[in-house]
């Protein structure tokens, strides 16, 4: 803090100044750490919350001034991101004292909405303590930590713009808040048992308890082998003993979900809070940082052999998804609970978590047994985020609570503020204007109603809160996609971005400075050339270029697919694809493998696709067997861990790499087939042997296409490089030729970075001269 200046300098002749700070300063603490900054060295003046800025007029010495700019950023509250946009001399205003104004409205917005925060170390010493009024509240909270994004209606953020408005202020917590000196000035989450939200146990529809006895109620049910709805932060979890396979199993035929992996909760022990973690997981020091971090995500982590959990948590896995307690209810369950339990999204499988009381015990009876609600409005959902440590760094896999909305400098100014919606999958949607992007929490899949309406929602909630409205929209190439066809109906103006083209500029736009990349997109599929070549999926891509203008320079060797979008969860029908076209005899012991064949030899209802993903799903069902998925990427999942728990080192397979006809660099995968569905091998070897062998055809590409091709980094990006074992061989053998590999670090690599993507290829589009509507990447073709 800010040391007091010696009398001599505080009667030296005053200065004013007039102080605008941008950036994340509202819902952070900013105002009161003004004022004890302010006061600290004995300036008077003022300080107000603006239309997403924070005004201050200030005087004194002018020593005093400068210490006072000074500490603004060096000594700002750890969840601050301050900007300091103006400073100024002005005319004195003869203030005797500093003080915290009301806040002002203006058409001149620059919003910067906070994430949630998880309970701050001060709050959870509190709860903790019997001397305290707070001691066991589960929604105490202050400047520093509590519920931001999903309880804010509108900014400023003041307490009746958030669903705490209906929360009248008691004597006590109205003078805390009033007092810039208490830490929970102008917390307006603020509440206490007295005057704050409430708990509610409920089973079989009755409001059996409330407050602390709801709390126990709910944990004498969870050791008792049931299963509790419990509303957290920014929706429902469903939580369970992690450690009975009783419990976890009723769950899992509950929910309609056999084998997705679910998240366990830990207790927070120990003095970095990660003993219990520990305990269950091996943790390698980034993995206990990104455990630790203040956004609190889910981790993925290796599974301790014999730690006591259920193994039915992850079946066939060797990671498990690990998180701390992010607020004081999760803190309080597990402390008393002191244990782990399970706690997986609330939600029907695929669709945004549950928020509303009635509709999670409407479309969740079915699943929990019992209900833990409390009365605080959540206002949008955010599902809990994920992270994957990758090459050393934690790399998200789903942005969610504590990370999203996730904000985004850029190099170069939108023209107009654009929307960009997404894919099918994963669904997210970002905002951009001037040089700003912000990406949305995760939404789910677009499958069904709910969660289109929550997207909608969404969509509308963005431009309300930064107080922009979207000029124009930018779209998948798929026009079956549920976004693309909000997007074609808007009426807005339309520009429709490749897949691929879409995740490299993902990857692009984190690091403007790179002019010119060979990006890998490697996934599922995705319509290539903006449908007009409608007979080949993409998946296997080597995009060279920029955002604005890529060009495909290398994919796979194609293979003819049936089944269309059944492909993704009937892995066999991509083993028998790969398996025919190199003219292998193979017969799958499946309902309607008869019939695909018939399709497959005559050209009906098939598609061609380059897939790196079905490349992988076709070796889980050849190595492992796994002809059906439960889940998107379970093959691949499994075949990584069988890989990963092999002692076969090294062995490859070489995939002959040649140009076709159009100038495109393909990759055989033919002469891997007859090792993986060599039944003599053991799975793993065969699993590693693949993995070895596709990381391999890459860097075979790379070392090819730099003979005659200029770039200056190597991406890889695409929902197969989450594939850990994967993407650190690839980076490791690049890294023996010199070449150091890039993989996103903002934004998902999967379908959930394709909004930002979608908004960057906009921007440079634009710029580059772009028509505005499509993006030609085909074959060796023009940009």
């Amino acid at each position: 803090m800010t040391a007091p200046l010696p009398d001599s300098d505080r009667i030296a002749e005053p200065s004013a100044r007039r102080i605008v700070v941008g950036g994340r300063v509202q819902g952070v603490g900013f105002r009161p750490f003004v004022y004890r900054t302010a006061t600290a060295l004995g300036l008077s003046g003022w300080v107000r919350n603006g239309a997403g800025r924070v005004l201050i007029h200030v005087e004194g010495p002018a020593r005093a001034l400068a210490r006072f700019e000074a500490a603004l950023n060096e000594e700002a509250p750890p969840f601050a991101e301050p900007h300091l946009e103006r400073a100024e001399d002005t005319a004195a205003e003869g203030a005797d004292r500093f003080t915290i104004v009301a806040s002002e409205t203006g058409d001149d917005a620059d919003i910067h909405v906070p994430p949630d925060m998880f309970c701050c170390e001060a709050c959870r010493v509190e709860i903790a303590d019997p001397r305290e009024r707070r001691h066991r509240y589960p929604f105490t909270n202050c400047t520093q930590c509590g519920p931001r994004y999903t309880i804010i209606e509108a900014l400023p953020y003041d307490r009746p713009n958030t669903a705490m408005a209906g929360f009248v202020l008691c004597v006590a917590c109205g003078g805390e808040y009033e007092d810039p000196r208490d830490r929970r000035f102008h917390a307006q989450p603020l509440g206490c048992p007295d005057c704050g939200p409430r708990l509610t146990f409920r089973r079989d529809g009755d409001a059996s308890f409330t407050g602390g006895d709801a709390l126990a109620a709910a944990v004498a049910h969870l050791r008792g082998g049931g299963i509790v709805a419990t509303k957290g932060i920014g929706g429902y979890h469903l939580m369970c003993d992690a450690a009975s396979d009783e419990a976890v199993k009723a769950l899992r035929a509950r929910k309609h979900r056999p084998h997705k992996p679910l998240a366990v909760m830990v207790p927070n022990v120990g003095a970095d809070g990660l003993d219990a973690a520990r305990a269950h997981v091996a943790l390698d020091d980034a993995e206990a940082r990104a455990c630790a971090d203040p956004r609190r995500p889910i981790v993925l982590a290796r599974r301790r052999a014999g730690s006591g959990l259920s193994a039915a948590l992850a079946p066939g896995l060797a990671e498990l998804g690990v998180f701390l307690p992010y607020s004081p209810l999760h803190h309080l369950l597990l402390s008393d609970f002191a244990a782990p339990l399970v706690a997986t999204s609330g939600n029907v499988s695929g669709e945004p978590v549950l928020t509303d009381d009635a509709e999670a015990e409407a479309r969740l009876r079915g699943v929990a047994t019992a209900f833990l609600h409390h009365d605080r409005p959540i206002v949008r959902p955010a599902d809990d985020s994920v992270v994957r440590v990758i090459t050393g760094k934690p790399r998200p896999v789903r942005l969610g609570r504590g990370l999203a909305p996730l904000e985004i400098d850029l190099p170069r100014a939108f023209a107009e503020p654009t929307l960009a919606v997404g894919g099918q999958m994963k669904g997210a949607v970002a905002l951009g204007w001037g040089r700003r992007a912000v990406v949305s929490p995760h939404i789910g899949e677009l499958d069904s109603p709910r969660s289109r309406r929550v997207f909608e929602q969404v969509v509308a909630d963005l431009q309300a809160l930064y107080r922009v409205e979207a000029r124009r929209v930018v779209c998948d190439a798929h026009p079956g996609y549920a976004a693309t066809r909000w997007a074609r109906d808007s009426g807005l103006p339309l520009m429709r971005v490749q897949h691929h083209a879409a995740h490299a500029s993902a990857l692009a736009g984190e690091a403007p400075q790179i002019d010119r990349w060979l990006v890998f997109a490697w996934d599922g599929i995705g319509l290539g050339t903006d449908g007009r070549d409608r007979d080949e999926l993409w998946g296997g891509e080597a995009l060279l270029g920029a955002p604005g203008c890529w060009r495909r320079v290398a994919s796979m060797r194609p293979f003819r697919l049936t089944g269309g979008d059944r492909a993704g969860r009937e892995p066999w029908r991509s083993a028998a694809a790969v398996m025919w076209e190199a003219g292998h005899a193979f017969a799958p012991a499946v309902d309607g493998a008869g019939l695909a064949a018939q399709a497959w030899c005559k050209g009906v209802g098939t598609a061609r696709t380059s897939s790196v993903g079905r490349l992988f799903d076709a070796a889980a069902a050849l190595i492992l067997g796994v002809d059906v998925a439960t889940f998107e990427g379970q093959g691949p999942m499994l075949l990584e861990s069988a890989a990963d728990a092999t002692d076969a080192t090294g062995e490859a397979v070489p995939l002959p790499l040649a140009r076709d006809p159009d100038g495109l660099w393909r990759s055989d995968w033919a002469p891997l087939l007859p090792v993986i569905a060599d039944a003599t091998l053991s799975a793993g070897a065969r699993a590693a042997l693949f993995h070895e062998s596709m990381a391999r055809a890459l860097v075979d590409q790379v070392t090819t296409l730099a003979r005659t091709e200029d770039f200056r980094a190597v991406g890889l990006t695409g929902g197969v490089f989450q594939n850990r074992l994967l993407a650190d061989r690839v980076c490791a053998l690049l890294a023996a030729e010199g070449i150091t590999a890039r993989l996103p670090e903002a934004v998902p690599a999967n379908d959930g970075g394709l909004a930002f993507g979608q908004l960057v290829e906009a921007l440079y589009r634009g710029a580059r001269g772009g028509d505005g509507r499509d993006n030609d990447t085909r074959g060796n073709g023009q940009a």
